[in-house]
């Protein structure tokens, strides 16, 4: 019986390193304030963030900059919206920054598609107009099934990974995203 003890206490940090490295979660306090602030559910920011760039300063071949992958003409768009007068496109590398406009970005976006997160998710990977375009070509939102009418296959594996990885962010980090 201790033997079985000792190899659960042993496996336990074996376990949560794999973890950091399949489902990472860094910045939770952000993800948490930045949830508060823009009544978002913060596994669904930690689920955009990992796709976006598995919480990685990065630039994309695109030019999208940081975690939440901003592309600077959007990110002056928000700052633009949000007050932020003194923003420069070097800020977007600040963790503080960058998941403040991304979340601001998926606060709009479920706005703009009346709480449909699914129609928000595609738009922030794929941009407002193609999803209009796609929207339009299923009958409208109530008729949209993302598995047919998203003809991007990167967009349509987009949503649903960010789907996933949300249950997944939720089911393994609940207390560090304050949700239990």
């Amino acid at each position: 019986m201790g033997l079985g003890l000792a190899f659960v206490v042993a496996r336990a940090p074996v376990e949560k390193g794999i973890r950091e490295i399949t489902l990472p979660l860094r910045h939770e306090d952000i993800i948490r304030q930045q949830a508060r602030e823009k009544n978002l559910d913060p596994a669904l920011i930690a689920a955009v963030i990992y796709q976006e760039s598995k919480f990685e300063d990065r630039t994309s071949s695109a030019g999208a900059l940081g975690m939440m992958q901003l592309l600077p003409a959007t990110a002056h768009f928000i700052a633009g919206k949000t007050g932020g007068t003194r923003f420069t496109t070097q800020d977007l590398s600040t963790p503080q920054i960058n998941i403040a406009y991304g979340s601001w970005y998926l606060r709009y976006m479920i706005d703009r598609y009346d709480g449909n997160e699914t129609l928000a998710v595609a738009a922030y990977n794929a941009g407002e107009h193609n999803v209009d375009t796609w929207v339009a070509r299923a009958g409208g939102p109530d008729s949209f099934d993302p598995a047919k009418d998203i003809p991007f296959p990167e967009t349509r594996h987009y949503v649903q990974s960010v789907h996933d990885h949300r249950k997944q962010y939720r089911d393994t980090y609940g207390k560090e995203l304050g949700l239990k």
